[in-house]
């Protein structure tokens, strides 16, 4: 066997076996306000999901609708969650405040609240965790007709974005 059949054999093996590892949740994820997080987008399915950010992902067992969670690093609860709604991306979101993640507009988790309205202007604010030890609010930012952009916040600094379904609650 020449090594140009031996490429040929191995060249789909490889392929087929670096496919799968190239999908996964990214270091330093991106926010297009009214469009994607990091390439998910409301509306998608899980298959398409599972194709952007890969099959790794924890199952959340006590949440109401399909939750999926993808850690950043292996049992650190850190990166990014889905929720779907009959069977389709309703929220797409950030968790714990992933480092190196930021907005189109260069916003970057953990910067102070008052950057948010100097960057997207004045926002909707409404008040989530309720009866929580630690409350956090959201602000909603409206710029597109699929999504609405949520940023949240803790402690005055932006511990979190995502996007939900236009006029869905943005308290997760």
């Amino acid at each position: 066997m020449g090594a140009r059949t031996l490429g040929a054999l191995v060249a789909p093996l490889f392929l087929a076996l670096a496919a799968p590892a190239a999908a996964a949740l990214p270091e330093r994820g991106v926010l297009v306000p009214g469009r994607d997080v990091a390439g998910v987008e409301v509306g998608m399915t899980q298959a398409q999901v599972t194709k952007v950010w890969g099959a790794r992902h924890g199952i959340c067992r006590d949440c109401r609708r399909p939750t999926w969670y993808f850690n950043s690093r292996p049992f650190q609860p850190e990166g990014a969650g889905v929720i779907f709604e009959r069977e389709r991306v309703a929220y797409v979101f950030t968790v714990w405040r992933p480092d190196g993640w930021r907005t189109t507009r260069g916003l970057r988790l953990g910067a102070p609240a008052a950057e948010i309205a100097r960057t997207y202007g004045p926002l909707d604010r409404r008040e989530c965790g309720r009866g929580m030890p630690r409350p956090y609010y959201a602000l909603i930012f409206r710029s597109g007709l699929r999504a609405q952009t949520v940023f949240y916040v803790f402690r005055d600094r932006l511990w979190g974005f995502g996007l939900t379904v236009p006029d869905a609650s943005p308290c997760l």
